[in-house]
């Protein structure tokens, strides 16, 4: 415990922090919450002195209205619900199959966690090119024409050619690819916390149920994922949070369209729509938007720590 008279270097140490999260943290977090309630707020009218404003929720109905913030809800809605299950499974199975080999085990933990140090627009850009279609879709006939690697590995087997995010594709197999980068993306955090977590397991669980000859599945379902459901807990809350905040991957793959390019915003996501009331000046519902993002990922936030209590054993 630092003595009274002390405490002063304390603070002045911390001081260059507190600052740093004064200026760059908690006043945006109060201005939004001020913006979000000023009625048709507009950061150049505001500071250019030509319109006043008054308090109110017309913010939060406009945005509410609006038919993209519909479809953009919608989308990021189908993203949590489908991305987060499937990683987090994926992520445990292979923290299992990782913590059980001894070869190449340092090497093979290097080669999955390069997604999450890698860039996420250049990545969205590499998945692009595996499902782009070159040629075969438009008008002009360029020196290159390919249906992509993802469908020469499809016709390989005898399948068809599916147009994944080109012209004229539909809603489903755009989200199908969206869902596999983004389910790509995140298994890296969460492979490396649930083998943390598998590393500290006490291997006397393990050995008795050898002894016992206790089969493999049951073995996971009954001390694996028991033990490491503190862990699970927190990748599945950190993931709920992570997938209500995508939009790089969108852009990434379809670029500032966030669609192909007859249906454009089509993937829109609730940061998309914070980000495009942005750029037409309508701070007011931008801010207003961004409550009601933080207020959804509250509210899941909030189930899931409920639901941990009775789930979860530490």
């Amino acid at each position: 415990m630092v003595e009274s008279k002390h405490q002063w270097k304390a603070w002045l140490y911390l001081a260059p922090a507190i600052v740093l999260l004064l200026v760059f943290t908690v006043w945006p977090i109060i201005n939004t919450v001020r913006m979000a309630f000023l009625e048709d707020y507009s950061i150049a009218a505001a500071s250019g002195g030509e319109a006043s404003f008054s308090l109110g929720v017309g913010n939060f109905v406009k945005v509410a209205q609006y038919q993209d913030f519909l479809v953009c809800l919608k989308n990021t809605v189908l993203l949590c619900l489908i991305t987060v299950p499937i990683s987090t499974l994926l992520a445990l199975l292979v923290a299992v199959a990782l913590n059980s080999i001894k070869p190449l085990r340092k090497l093979l933990q290097t080669i999955f966690f390069l997604p999450y140090v890698t860039n996420s627009i250049a990545i969205g850009m590499v998945f692009a090119a595996m499902f782009n279609i070159v040629g075969s879709l438009g008008t002009r006939r360029p020196l290159i024409q390919t249906v992509g690697i993802v469908n020469n590995v499809i016709e390989f087997f005898g399948g068809s050619y599916v147009n994944w995010i080109n012209n004229g594709s539909s809603y489903w197999p755009n989200m199908f690819v969206l869902i596999i980068y983004i389910v790509w993306n995140a298994l890296p955090f969460k492979i490396l916390i649930l083998l943390g977590g598998l590393q500290s397991v006490n291997k006397q669980y393990y050995e008795a149920a050898k002894v016992d000859s206790t089969p493999r599945w049951r073995v996971l379902w009954r001390i694996t994922v028991p033990l490491l459901s503190p862990m699970i807990a927190y990748v599945v809350i950190t993931g709920f949070i992570g997938g209500f905040k995508e939009y790089t991957s969108i852009v990434g793959i379809f670029g500032e369209s966030l669609g192909p390019a007859h249906a454009p915003g089509r993937l829109n996501t609730m940061v998309g729509f914070i980000y495009d009331a942005l750029a037409q000046h309508h701070q007011g519902r931008a801010s207003a938007a961004a409550l009601i993002l933080f207020a959804i990922i509250l509210l899941v936030t909030l189930i899931n720590l409920q639901v941990s209590k009775k789930r979860v054993h530490y």
